[in-house]
């Protein structure tokens, strides 16, 4: 080991003792006699997220499948837990808190919350954003790909996000103009306004708390599917979202009884193509246009359900 990392090292575990003195202090009062250290994080990550299901769990807290199972079994016995068919695919289902267990999870909460401002509480207002921020650059850096993010269901707000996102990151990294957004728009509203659970889905994929993907799965005709709006924000990128929303809309489209699903993008969009490719699609057309104020070669891809 060079002395460089020795040092580091050093520094690491003297940092380990210190900050485990006020993990402590952190977490004093947030465990109760009858909830394990454990449980208390799968209360507290229900309280805060939709449509949640076990194996989300599993990436969320980084814990084997088998003991995660045995958990929120013990958690529905207590009756704090319950199972909840997904809205669009009965076979499925999310966890969601019981009335007790949502009392229980704002108690949680508000120790959680005393915990915190005790320890903030010192600090000058300066050291306060200091310490959030260095608190934040830990998490970034030690987060493993595919492991800090759910899938979920589109909440009030977020199709206003869709479009934005859509129409900031395709000016920014393709000089599109606004007819691309105008396009979003349009697609979004018509979701919205004639969204037939039975046959369509959105997803939007969310890291600590904060959304920064989406994708769509709409209907073309009785037999085809159609995906629109698959989006990653830049910051989220390698983690493996994109893949997983394509994936779960595949499997979506398949089991409400869609035999084919399309898709419409751009060549210029090289990693969606080779993202697409991936997950069974194939190239049928190619078309030269002049869209969203740009030369474009506009692609139509399908793959068979």
């Amino acid at each position: 080991m060079s002395d460089v990392l020795t040092n580091d090292v050093a520094r690491l575990q003297a940092f380990n003792r210190d900050y485990a003195r006020h993990l402590a202090m952190l977490e004093e009062g947030l465990v109760r006699g009858d909830f394990n250290p454990t449980e208390v994080r799968v209360l507290l990550e229900l309280a805060c997220r939709d449509g949640v299901t076990a194996a989300d769990l599993c990436r969320l807290l980084r814990l084997n499948a088998g003991y995660v199972s045995r958990l929120l079994a013990g958690l529905e016995m207590r009756g704090v837990l319950a199972r909840r068919p997904a809205v669009h695919d009965a076979r499925a289902s999310v966890l969601v808190l019981t009335d007790a267990g949502r009392t229980v999870s704002n108690q949680l909460d508000a120790a959680a919350s005393a915990a915190g401002a005790r320890l903030l509480g010192p600090l000058s207002a300066a050291g306060q954003a200091q310490l959030v921020e260095a608190m934040e650059q830990i998490r970034r850096l030690l987060s493993e790909p595919g492991t800090d993010y759910v899938l979920r269901d589109p909440r009030p707000g977020d199709m206003g996000w869709v479009v934005h996102r859509h129409g900031a990151l395709y000016a920014r990294e393709y000089g599109w103009n606004t007819e691309f957004e105008a396009l979003v728009a349009d697609i979004v509203a018509r979701y919205l306004r004639e969204h037939d659970a039975r046959t369509e889905r959105c997803w939007i994929a969310e890291c600590a708390g904060t959304p920064v993907g989406s994708v769509l799965v709409v209907r073309h005709d009785a037999q085809t599917a159609k995906l629109r709006l698959l989006y990653v924000d830049a910051s989220a990128r390698g983690r493996g979202i994109g893949r997983r929303l394509v994936d779960e809309a595949i499997a979506f489209a398949a089991a409400v009884g869609y035999r084919r699903m399309v898709l419409w993008t751009n060549a210029a969009l090289v990693d969606a193509g080779r993202l697409f490719a991936e997950a069974g699609f194939e190239l049928l057309t190619e078309q030269p246009e002049q869209l969203f104020g740009k030369p474009q070669v506009s692609q139509l891809w399908a793959r068979t359900l």
